[in-house]
């Protein structure tokens, strides 16, 4: 079958699917190819139509938002393809090309699956059985170039064709067909200003045509190109530890400015690419061009923010001056609006960086949740590397700003966002929970990733620290840091960790403890030192030290004490924790009067009889207080529930909902409370 025909028998639908499904994998799995989430891939063949019982020669494509390395079947739009080409018949011009994206949904086969997404017209109208469009960093270097078409024809002959930039959409796929149809050996083209398109009349061909491409223009670039394309190295990094050190201490100031317009969360690299170019003598005049490819900018914004002063400057002098950039990016990012916004635009989305460079130290890269941070530093990194292709082979030249405001204000791309699912309360928020490993941390953990928080958990024991942070999810979601509360190193390098994996740390919450049973003549001085150090000394150690991260921050932030009814009942033989628990009890309404001047709330939390899971009464203290009470170890919490007005057993999870209810939102006025969760002990009423 020639390139530029149909086949004459369309392949099954099970067959069509399975092998797209499988190259989409393989293709997007490997970021040399594509940026996550970016690009899409299609197959045409055929199913038999329920309501007709004939062959529909069909559509499938990677619908709207979704990623080539995890796409599955449920992430494929279905469409009719004699359909889909009959728009060509109403289409009513560039003007007005939007509009056919609304027509797309006229086209389904059945439920039509995903949504589909603007480049859908691209795969349906190039007369080819299986179609790519990719993003690989080699060749969006050749879409950049100021002589990318020169350069297509240098590397590629008549191979691979060159299409002047077009915005994504419905005349690009008219554009791309009629270029493949007027070059029948052509195996794909290269998108000024965007990226790649291949094709072939089977699965394997249109793959391997795709990595010939990319395999190609690396090539040619790596072999004419020239060896230093950014110019000289002006800065050099930080060794690795003063490094991390400093992105550490910069981190939450440079999220609480990013964070000016809504909370958004960080993700700090300091990859060798990075350095080089936030090191380079061009860094100033290329990240002022800013990005080209569309998946890029609508990710990076623009361009980034890059600080300019010395990386081993004062911090002090690094801060002053990282405010006075944000003021003037916030003022410019404004006057980019102003100037391409029209009546029908959206509304501007914020004026905050979502890339901030920092020469010597690393990139900082922001987003509503942490993986799309962490994917916007991708996409920067893919524009780096675009941008040194392109200056390696000729200079880099991306699409004028007009044009990329077109993309990022563009009502399709806002109908994207809409899609979103609505955010869980805590979407946005960073907490830290010591004692974490275990019992009424490692639920208040859960509870807290479950209500869309990023969490650090912190434990003495790593092991168990570890283990509950990976049972919340990936790295995107948990990371796990050990933590002695009675270290004051330690607890930095906890912050730092905390800061580097997520930006910061907006909601504390202190659990860590420990409990030793004895009556008072039989107490020793280090039985009081460790419960004091442990409990009374580590929660303020832990405080004070995120209250210099907030304060950073200026985002506010929660701090909650896990204290107990120990705080305020009398009870046997239990001087030393009882007269720590009260410590904390006060530490609560200390820093409730002294910390809401930067809107931080501190609350506390008084549990009683939390046997089951918990890490204090396996280690011993359910032995001691079974013995004080008289009753079998394994019957201690039955005990402590019948004692309670209620009558029920307190458990971790009970007081992980506890936390939540000062922090999740409900709550946002109140500071300085102590909340009973103890079932109902009337001796522990607070009065």
């Amino acid at each position: 079958m020639a390139d530029n025909q149909n086949p004459a028998c369309p392949e099954p639908a099970a067959d069509a699917v399975a092998a797209l499904l499988a190259r989409s994998n393989r293709l997007g799995s490997d970021p040399k190819n594509t940026n996550y989430a970016g690009g899409n891939a299609s197959a045409k063949g055929a199913a038999t139509d329920p309501v007709t019982g004939r062959p529909a020669e069909l559509l499938w494509v990677k619908g709207s938002g979704g990623d080539l390395g995890t796409l599955k079947e449920a992430g494929l739009a279905v469409l009719r393809l004699d359909a889909l080409r009959a728009l060509v018949n109403v289409y009513p011009g560039v003007e007005r090309e939007d509009e056919m994206v609304a027509a797309f949904d006229f086209c389904a086969f059945g439920k039509g699956g995903a949504a589909p997404s603007i480049d859908t017209a691209m795969h349906g109208l190039v007369e080819a059985a299986h179609v790519d469009h990719l993003h690989p960093d080699a060749g969006i270097a050749f879409a950049t170039a100021a002589d990318g078409e020169k350069l297509t024809a240098e590397c590629f002959g008549g191979r691979v064709a060159w299409v002047p930039w077009r915005r994504p959409g419905f005349q690009l796929g008219l554009d791309i067909a009629a270029i493949k149809a007027a070059n029948p050996g052509a195996i794909g083209v290269i998108l000024g200003g965007h990226g790649i398109t291949a094709w072939g009349d089977t699965s394997e061909e249109c793959e391997a045509r795709s990595l010939e491409i990319i395999a190609a223009a690396q090539r040619f670039i790596d072999e004419r190109g020239t060896p230093d394309p950014f110019g000289a190295a002006v800065v050099e990094p930080l060794p690795q530890s003063a490094r991390r050190a400093r992105a550490a201490a910069l981190a939450p100031v440079i999220r609480g400015l990013a964070s000016t317009d809504k909370p958004q969360l960080g993700h700090f690299t300091d990859h060798p690419a990075v350095l080089e170019f936030a090191g380079s003598e061009k860094l100033a005049e290329l990240a002022a061009l800013g990005t080209s490819c569309p998946d890029h900018f609508l990710r990076t914004k623009v361009r980034p923010l890059v600080l300019d002063v010395a990386p081993d400057a004062p911090l002090d002098e690094a801060v002053a001056r990282l405010k006075e950039l944000h003021a003037a990016y916030r003022a410019d990012y404004r006057a980019y609006y102003d100037r391409y916004a029209t009546p029908d635009s959206p509304p501007m989305r914020g004026a905050d960086p979502a890339i901030v460079l920092v020469p010597g130290v690393g990139m900082f890269s922001f987003g509503a949740d942490k993986q799309t941070a962490r994917v916007a530093g991708e996409f920067y990194l893919n524009a780096i590397n675009v941008m040194r292709g392109a200056e390696a082979v000729s200079s880099y030249a991306p699409i004028p700003e007009s044009e990329k405001f077109r993309i990022e204000y563009w009502e399709l791309e806002e109908a994207k966002l809409r899609r979103r699912p609505r955010p869980k309360p805590l979407a946005g928020r960073i907490a830290l929970v010591t004692g974490g490993g275990s019992g009424i941390g490692k639920a208040t953990a859960a509870r807290l990733a479950a209500e869309g928080a990023c969490v650090v958990v912190a434990d003495r024991d790593a092991d168990s620290a570890a283990k509950a942070a990976a049972e919340l999810g990936s790295a995107d979601v948990a990371v796990a840091v050990r933590a002695d509360v009675t270290s004051e190193d330690e607890i930095a390098a906890a912050f730092a960790a905390a800061a580097l994996a997520f930006g910061g740390v907006d909601l504390l919450v202190n659990n860590a403890g420990l409990s030793i049973s004895k009556p008072l003549t039989e107490t020793t001085a280090a039985d009081w030192d460790l419960l004091h150090d442990v409990m009374a000394k580590g929660s303020f150690l832990m405080s004070r030290e995120a209250a210099k991260v907030m304060a950073a921050q200026a985002m506010g932030g929660d701090i909650v004490y896990i204290v107990s009814k120990n705080g305020v009942f009398a009870g046997p033989a239990n001087i030393a924790y009882g007269a720590a628990k009260a410590d904390q009890a006060h530490q609560v309404r200390l820093l409730a009067a002294e910390l809401g001047a930067i809107g931080v709330r501190v609350n506390g939390i008084n549990p009683d009889g939390v046997v089951r899971g918990s890490g204090i009464f396996a280690g011993g203290w359910g032995a001691q207080r079974a013995a004080v009470y008289g009753v079998k170890e394994d019957e201690l919490g039955a005990y402590y529930a019948q004692r309670t007005l209620l009558k029920k057993e307190v458990l971790p999870e009970h007081i992980a909902a506890a936390v939540f209810a000062v922090c999740g939102g409900d709550l946002p006025l109140t500071t300085g409370l102590l909340i009973p969760v103890d079932a109902g002990v009337a001796a522990a009423f607070l009065r």
